[in-house]
């Protein structure tokens, strides 16, 4: 019995990888957070990018109707992504399906600094502020997300992710199969990764006023390798657990622990210079 409580109590230094997730999801992990830490400015990660919490402390402001407080919340997002130099509006969701033309996002053929305050925008050639004119990019939201606010800033970050991976000569690792996932992972490297984390599952059942499934935003990356894509966020940031485990579902907690030791372990051995000049 001892023997067997010990083999279940392992010591942080001895947390492998498998403890936490397999070991194909894992490494696809570190290779999208290199690919996005390659093409997404990583003097803005370094630099700027913080992990963003669903409190008041990240979202502040007093609103008077529905869309106010989505914009607020999409203001206060775009920041914190390092987009908010882009040409991005949010508009109410009668506006978003009244339109009847196709809504797509133009090229911008940026190379660096495609986000913090360097973005080039102002700089754009006269074809591509043409573009901008005609079509530009437009999002909306539920209406029911503004009740589960963690819902409607991960799907806000859902398009801001998926708005800088079209902009990419490369696809992700993966290809184009698995641009759902990245677009998840892409949010976690982005600073998003706790609220990804609380909004990967969404319980179906119980009474209608706790959850309501219109709301919930639509997530490709499961829950544990969410929760080990935000645990790489806080080790390359120097974040402590101490600091992220109580903004976690409690459900989470143990998982985070877990990857972020099997992190801690195996991520300095890694061949990745990338990865490895943030340590």
């Amino acid at each position: 019995m001892l023997a067997k409580l010990l083999n279940i109590i392992k010591p942080a230094s001895k947390i492998d990888v498998s403890d936490a997730i397999d070991q194909d999801s894992h490494q696809w992990i570190l290779d999208t957070f290199s690919w996005a830490l390659t093409h997404f400015d990583v003097a803005e990660f370094k630099n700027n990018s913080q992990l963003v919490l669903p409190n008041n402390q990240f979202y502040q402001g007093s609103v008077t109707s529905v869309h106010e407080m989505a914009l607020s919340i999409f203001k206060q997002t775009t920041t914190y992504a390092g987009m908010q130099q882009w040409p991005i509006i949010l508009i109410t969701p009668e506006q978003f399906f009244a339109g009847t033309q196709q809504i797509t996002i133009p090229p911008f053929n940026m190379v660096d600094h495609c986000r913090g305050e360097n973005t080039p925008f102002a700089k754009l050639s006269e074809e591509d502020t043409a573009k901008l004119q005609q079509q530009p990019i437009m999002l909306s939201y539920g209406e029911n997300q503004v009740n589960q606010p963690q819902d409607l800033i991960s799907s806000i970050v859902q398009n801001l992710a998926n708005i800088l991976i079209v902009q990419q000569a490369s696809l992700p690792p993966g290809g184009k199969e698995f641009i759902p996932q990245a677009v998840d992972v892409i949010a976690c490297f982005m600073g998003f990764g706790i609220i990804f984390s609380n909004t990967a599952y969404q319980f179906r059942g119980g009474c209608g006023s706790c959850n309501n499934p219109n709301a919930n935003r639509q997530s490709a990356l499961p829950e544990n390798e969410t929760v080990h894509a935000l645990a790489l966020f806080c080790l390359l940031k120097a974040i402590r657990p101490n600091a992220v485990k109580p903004h976690l579902k409690s459900h989470l907690r143990k998982q985070f622990s877990l990857s972020y030791h099997a992190l801690t372990n195996t991520i300095k051995n890694s061949p990745d210079p990338v990865l490895l000049s943030l340590l």
